[in-house]
């Protein structure tokens, strides 16, 4: 089974090339010159209204036909806030295990503001605030920052920080807070959740040091 994100966003050009992967099974390697056989079951996604793209000429039609077999419409997550519990707690296990952490029960307050929200970015946005949210937990516990927050009409906003700049940010912060200690009962490793060398790792990689 190959799947293909956003087939939507492809260029004409690779529209054509992909079309004949799918009526005909075949295809060469970039810099090839011998025609290799393939048989695949595609899955398609996209979140483009691709029978516009039709009509407006920016995909193509044999192109859509071919992939559109058996389509299945997905509503977007403000349609579905029943799933935002499930893919919440799928979201910070994977994070949570990624960063050597642990995150327990999600809070009622927290579950309550994640239901409340429109999710205009959709299940991207819910899985970027909660890689977040495990960036800035420090103990078992998933911390929300302000950034579900709906901006005041007109309001002017500062650009957004990547997830590095705050998690650099945020483990400074706890570093200055306890004198520059590393390790230890009252030491930054353990107010964040980590082991000593992964704490010290993440500061080599993030360019943090103590200063002379």
């Amino acid at each position: 089974t190959l799947f293909l994100d956003e087939v939507g966003d492809l260029p004409l050009e690779l529209q054509a090339k992909l079309l004949r992967v799918l009526q005909d099974g075949e295809f060469e390697r970039v810099g090839g010159t011998q025609t290799l056989k393939m048989d695949v079951r595609m899955i398609a996604a996209t979140n483009r209204d691709l029978s516009r793209a039709v009509e407006e000429g920016r995909f193509r039609a044999d192109l859509f036909y071919r992939l559109n077999v058996f389509p299945i419409a997905i509503p977007p997550l403000r349609e579905r806030l029943e799933d935002v519990p499930r893919l919440t707690r799928h979201f910070a296990m994977i994070y949570a295990a990624r960063m050597g952490k642990s995150i327990g029960t999600i809070r009622e307050p927290v579950m309550s503001k994640l239901m409340a929200y429109g999710w205009p970015g959709n299940v991207r946005e819910l899985q970027n605030v909660i890689e977040r949210a495990v960036i800035l937990s420090t103990n078992d516990r998933l911390e929300l920052d302000d950034s579900l927050a709906a901006p005041a009409a007109g309001a002017r906003t500062a650009p957004p920080r990547t997830l590095e700049e705050i998690e650099r940010d945020h483990i400074l912060s706890v570093l200055k807070s306890v004198g520059w200690r590393v390790s230890g009962e009252r030491g930054a490793a353990r107010i964040l959740g980590l082991k000593r060398t992964t704490l010290e790792a993440r500061m080599s990689r993030l360019g943090i040091s103590r200063p002379a």
